[in-house]
């Protein structure tokens, strides 16, 4: 079950890598104001979570698969806090969605930490 687990966290992670480069203007809108360069992050989270993913595979570097994918989603964290902020000022009827998006990053720290050791 665990490799599963691995196998899913992989593949969602290359998906979204992938839906930056498909879908920037996503990841432009929530990306908060005090940082520079928007479209450059945003491209190089793609390329991260890319990255992090194929590393998540072999098991010479699975370990540090997951650590990074951790590192990526302590980085990404801002923009899901400026995407419920947004949300809020807006009024934006998927508000909810953003805040739940908050608590489970930190799940999804723990799913990536499981695989560190």
């Amino acid at each position: 079950m665990k490799n599963f687990f691995l196998y899913l966290m992989a593949v969602g992670y290359a998906i979204a890598g992938i839906n930056h480069f498909v879908n920037p203007r996503f990841y432009l809108k929530i990306m908060p104001p005090w940082l520079p360069y928007h479209g450059q992050l945003v491209a190089v989270s793609g390329v991260c979570e890319i990255l992090g993913a194929l590393l998540l595979l072999p098991d010479a570097t699975r370990v540090a698969g997951a650590w990074f994918i951790i590192a990526i989603l302590i980085a990404v964290f801002p923009a899901n806090i400026q995407m419920a902020i947004d949300f809020a000022k807006r009024g934006n009827p998927y508000l909810w969605v953003a805040i739940l998006r908050l608590p489970l990053q930190v799940v999804m720290v723990w799913w990536a930490w499981v695989y560190t050791r």
